[in-house]
């Protein structure tokens, strides 16, 4: 299961990169240490994507650690993302739903 999580956040990054929402800066330390689920108050859904969700997917899968299980990042996502005005927003919800149903 890790390789195919590995993938998910491959294709999730170029999803990011190819909506033009992949940062190139961090947000604030302040930002980052939000304890607001998502950091919905101090981020957009897809800076906590980048910011936050990917790389701790990383540390956890880089230590050989167990994934989290019953994600459901989904159905927040799509809101979000609608609040983002992203176009095109079905291939990033698409990989959010597969990363949710793998770890479920």
């Amino acid at each position: 299961m890790s390789k195919e999580v590995k993938e998910l956040l491959v294709a999730m990054k170029q999803e990011l990169s190819r909506l033009d929402c992949w940062q190139g800066v961090p947000p604030s330390a302040e930002a980052m240490s939000s304890t607001t689920p998502f950091c919905m108050d101090t981020m957009a859904f897809t800076q906590w994507l980048q910011w936050v969700f990917m790389p701790r997917m990383w540390a956890i899968l880089d230590h050989g650690s167990e994934l989290p299980k019953g994600s459901n990042i989904k159905p927040y996502a799509e809101e979000a993302l609608r609040v983002e005005k992203i176009s095109d927003l079905s291939g990033l919800i698409e990989l959010v739903g597969k990363l949710d149903q793998l770890m479920s």
